[in-house]
């Protein structure tokens, strides 16, 4: 099979971004305050084109509710908010009080507080404070990788048929193909359950560290 998808060098990486909609100065700023402030854990942070990527879903699929499960300091929970309308609701989990606070400050100034609920604690808890009947037009999942499992089977009930999931990291830097470490294990088992999963038609994509795109049937 003739294989499509280009390795990007930085240079290359640069020339998709500046061709997508552009990082605005907020985001800008807060991508150069992750790396500044938690340089050990900036790699975490959701790679600017994903950002613009996930605006472009949410305003696609036309999301009111969302989830998003793994926040840290923000940028994808902007993005996502960036795609709802002002009465749209997006309830993140995370257990960090620090990174969130961070998330925060960046909400405010981009004027999408007001529609982003942040809920500290564990996620695999606090997701079953949801409602349980098909609500959700959209999720996203961007956490520790042994949960991934757990989180799915709590959200794809709550999805409304048409609403999408979108999972962070299913490639694990190619250690899918030989896992390493319970990461790589898990998201290999999590990558094997969820082609198999008839609730859902499933695409997965080689952006950043790969990203699946899960459509509730």
């Amino acid at each position: 099979m003739t294989i499509k998808t280009l390795p990007l060098t930085a240079e290359l990486h640069s020339y998709v971004v500046a061709h997508g909609t552009p990082p605005d100065p907020i985001v800008e700023d807060l991508i150069e305050e992750t790396q500044r402030s938690l340089p050990g854990n900036a790699q975490m942070q959701v790679a600017p084109e994903q950002g613009a990527f996930l605006t472009l879903l949410a305003k696609l699929v036309e999301t009111r509710n969302a989830v998003e499960v793994g926040t840290f300091t923000g940028l994808s929970s902007l993005s996502i908010a960036r795609g709802m309308p002002s009465d749209g609701k997006l309830v993140c989990f995370d257990i960090s009080d620090e990174w969130t606070s961070v998330a925060r400050r960046y909400w405010a100034r981009a004027g999408v507080d007001d529609r982003i609920e942040l809920r500290i604690g564990p996620a695999a808890e606090r997701l079953r404070e949801l409602p349980d009947e098909p609500h959700l037009d959209l999720a996203f999942i961007d956490a520790d990788k042994t949960g991934y499992l757990t989180y799915w089977a709590e959200i794809v009930p709550r999805m409304r048929p048409g609403g999408l999931i979108v999972v962070d990291n299913v490639l694990r830097d190619g250690r899918v193909l030989a896992p390493q470490e319970a990461g790589d294990v898990a998201i290999a088992e999590f990558n094997d359950f969820v082609v198999n999963d008839d609730r859902v038609d499933v695409v997965m994509l080689p952006i950043a560290d790969g990203l699946t795109l899960a459509r509730k049937i």
